[in-house]
């Protein structure tokens, strides 16, 4: 999804340069290079922009609804783990990147969106994703949001990354997370206070081509993955005025439950052992979250989280 916008804004781009308005194409590359480290410095949100009416009409399409388990103290910062991926990331994108479910649950709280670099070297596309509340997903701009000295910062990251989309087929549950500890070290080395959040029906919105672990699509797909920095999933829903083929996501709510935090102490330099202590922690509480809450949203009991 955010491939085919990004695409659009480089042709644009383009179009610019090859046409009578190169000058203004010149100018924007001189701004880019000004600006280039405002994605690892917060970013430029903008109220308006998350304020968009179209906003509305894209939570109450599929719909999306955010369930609050626990208060977050304003007076802290967070790391919020987002589970799973799925295709299209549509529950953090609506709770996190609009102005309507997560203020009014989380009042004084800031989310902060982070996604991979490489989306914020895309012209035009950056200022919108900014605008959005979207920041870097590097340890620089991490830490700009968690350094934050009074609280009320939160930082939210999808845990499982691009790799993770390769799994989102309908009724999966598989998380890849069990080799992925930066984002426990860095809530170490700030004091943010961990909270695991799972998005129920996130991986239901689309139909994935078969790509099971080993076959030689799912083969190309990681080498791709590893070259491009981001996956490309195989995928397909419905259309504009038929349901059996399309790009459009099915009509298929989503429930993304904000977890109890886990309170963290800070540790300028955790030993191996304390990061895999925590990690241990957070994968505890992450389960507990999808088991107490997997009936409410249709999960038959039999089923349970996979980490990889």
């Amino acid at each position: 999804f955010l491939s085919l916008v990004a695409e659009f804004c480089w042709g644009f781009f383009v179009i610019l340069i090859l046409g009578n308005f190169w000058f203004l194409a010149v100018l924007y590359l001189v701004w880019l290079y000004l600006d280039w480290e405002t994605p690892c410095a917060g970013g430029r949100r903008s109220q308006w922009t998350r304020g968009w009416t179209v906003w509305k009409y894209f939570r109450e399409y599929f719909p999306i609804h955010l369930i609050k388990t626990s208060e977050l103290n304003p007076n802290h910062n967070y790391l919020l783990g987002f589970h799973p991926h799925g295709v299209l990331v549509a529950g953090a994108f609506g709770n996190f990147c609009t102005d309507s479910t997560f203020k009014n649950l989380f009042p004084g709280l800031t989310p902060y969106l982070h996604i991979m670099p490489i989306w914020f070297g895309c012209p035009f596309f950056r200022e919108y994703i900014m605008s959005a509340g979207m920041v870097s997903a590097s340890k620089k701009s991490v830490s700009y949001v968690l350094n934050n000295e009074g609280g009320g910062h939160a930082s939210v990251i999808v845990i499982g990354g691009a790799e993770e989309s390769l799994n989102a087929h309908p009724g999966s549950l598989t998380l890849n997370i069990l080799k992925r500890k930066g984002f426990i070290k860095m809530a170490l080395k700030h004091g943010a206070h961990l909270v695991p959040v799972f998005s129920f029906g996130e991986n239901e919105l689309f139909k994935q081509v078969a790509n099971p672990k080993g076959s030689r699509l799912r083969n190309v797909q990681e080498k791709l993955q590893k070259i491009l920095g981001f996956a490309l999933p195989l995928f397909h829903a419905r259309g504009v005025f038929q349901y059996s083929f399309g790009l459009i996501p099915y009509r298929q709510p989503i429930h993304t439950v904000v977890g109890s935090p886990i309170p963290v102490k800070q540790n300028l330099n955790p030993t191996t052992e304390e990061i895999d202590q925590l990690h241990a922690l957070y994968l505890q509480k992450l389960k507990k979250l999808f088991e107490e809450h997997k009936s409410n949203y249709g999960i038959p009991e039999h089923k349970s989280l996979i980490f990889e």
